[in-house]
């Protein structure tokens, strides 16, 4: 614990007057979507242990003497996205088995006590520069290795986490986005409170104020706003599927031109994935709905791109060009970044169905709702906190569109007092407001089409 504290306070002493140095030249969050959006396509870079062992998640127990890339050529990875015209790439530096690629002081399960003992990230990020092309980093907040899995988080391990990001984020120069994943999914179920969303966002947003953070978490939460993530995301091969008609968030879609993720021993003579399908219903479509692709090139154990991936991405950047920026990205709320006070709390309601009670709306799933009955007029739904406590935030999520006007109180000793009052008739309604305190919490429909359904209603207190 107290290693990790001393790497911790170092790294960040160091970059912390690196940060303040940059806060005049910070960019409007807005802005740096837009950016996002207007890079349309990278290349995904999934190399890691995994990839010397046939298996897309790894053995948390396999030896460092497994990663031996005898022919590593960053550069060939760097031409190859360029072939296709893509303006950026994205290195998974640790995935789920915990490995580490980079010199890292935080654990000895990394690629310095391999065979190849060279810094893999530094690599990367000096070979895509030396190209023109961005560079973003991937990092798995699931480690088997390191036992960071659901109900074991310590909160030695939460400093590790911060420790290694304070690395990447202090020694690589800028990286333009952070790309998170194994964090409040269905298959890794460490919450955003266990592993605390906000602290890591507001450490990220410190080291690197223009860093975009992307949690890989859209198969839970409503396509119509952005929570805990900068950018919608949405993993094709997961069944996630973005709406290209009705999008209006800067978003990402990722795929791999193979079938797997990470490097197989079949990938060689494996047919890729077709370049003309590839532009046609992924690439063109995704960014006129605000959405860049990212493509997932898998290297072999060589540390090389194999010959069939490299000639698929050859005729993708014969058929398509970056043209340059997308249209204007629309206005959009702040993201949700601070933990769900309501969540799991005691609940009332006015007369709702039976299969359908008050505690759907605050289970933290957004799959079930709470139902009013037809014939309530003026339908109402409270949260009961274990205490009086700050907010300044709510949102309501409907199952679908149908409250049209609303009013929210707060209980303040023993008084009922007006929050505000909204006629957003959108599916997720976010209100910000100026911090009070209170022990419950009380949202009334006024007017609706028909029996509102609320799949879940979130009580923040943000750090402003």
């Amino acid at each position: 614990m107290n290693r990790l504290f001393g790497i911790f306070v170092c790294c960040c002493i160091s970059v912390l007057a690196k940060a303040q140095s940059t806060t005049a030249s910070r960019v409007p969050l807005h802005d740096l979507q837009q950016q996002f959006v207007d890079l349309r396509f990278g290349m995904f870079i999934h190399f890691n242990i995994p990839t010397f062992m046939d298996q897309d998640w790894a053995d948390p127990e396999a030896s460092p003497a497994l990663f031996d890339p005898k022919k590593l050529d960053c550069n060939q990875w760097a031409a190859a996205a360029k072939s296709a015209n893509m303006s950026y790439g994205c290195l998974t530096t640790k995935h789920h088995s915990g490995f580490c690629i980079w010199d890292t002081k935080t654990t000895d399960y990394n690629v310095m006590h391999s065979p190849f003992k060279k810094d893999v990230v530094r690599e990367y990020v000096n070979a895509f520069r030396a190209k023109g092309l961005k560079t973003f980093l991937y990092y798995s907040i699931l480690d088997t290795h390191h036992k960071i899995r659901p109900g074991f988080i310590t909160r030695q391990q939460v400093e590790m986490i911060k420790a290694q990001l304070t690395e990447l984020l202090s020694n690589y120069g800028e990286i333009t986005a952070l790309i998170i994943d194994g964090w409040d999914a269905p298959w890794s179920r460490i919450s955003y409170d266990a592993v605390p969303f906000e602290e890591i966002y507001t450490l990220i947003k410190t080291l690197q104020p223009n860093c975009l953070v992307m949690d890989l978490n859209s198969a839970k939460y409503p396509a119509e706003a952005l929570m805990y993530t900068d950018i919608k995301s949405y993993e094709q091969g997961a069944g996630q599927h973005i709406s290209k008609e009705n999008n209006r968030l800067p978003a990402l879609s990722c795929l791999p031109v193979n079938k797997a993720w990470f490097w197989k021993t079949t990938f060689p003579k494996d047919p890729v994935k077709d370049p003309k399908m590839l532009v046609n219903d992924d690439i063109v479509p995704f960014n006129n709905a605000w959405c860049n692709f990212i493509l997932n090139v898998a290297p072999n154990r060589d540390g090389l791109i194999d010959d069939n991936a490299l000639q698929a991405l050859q005729a993708i950047g014969k058929q398509w060009k970056n043209e340059g920026p997308v249209a204007k990205l629309p206005e959009g709320e702040a993201p949700i970044i601070s933990s769900n006070i309501a969540k799991h709390q005691p609940a009332n309601s006015s007369w709702s169905d039976d299969m359908n009670i008050m505690d759907f709306a605050n289970d933290d799933d957004f799959t079930t709702s709470w139902t009013s009955n037809t014939t309530v007029k003026q339908p109402w739904w409270e949260v009961v906190l274990d205490r009086d406590k700050p907010f300044n935030a709510i949102t309501i999520t409907e199952a679908e569109p149908s409250i049209t006007k609303y009013h929210a109180e707060y209980f303040q000793n023993g008084v009922w007092k007006p929050l505000f009052t909204g006629d957003n008739k959108s599916r997720v309604k976010i209100h910000r407001f100026d911090r009070v305190w209170g022990g419950k919490v009380r949202i009334t429909i006024d007017q609706f089409n028909k029996a509102p359904r609320i799949a879940e209603v979130g009580v923040y207190d943000e750090r402003r």
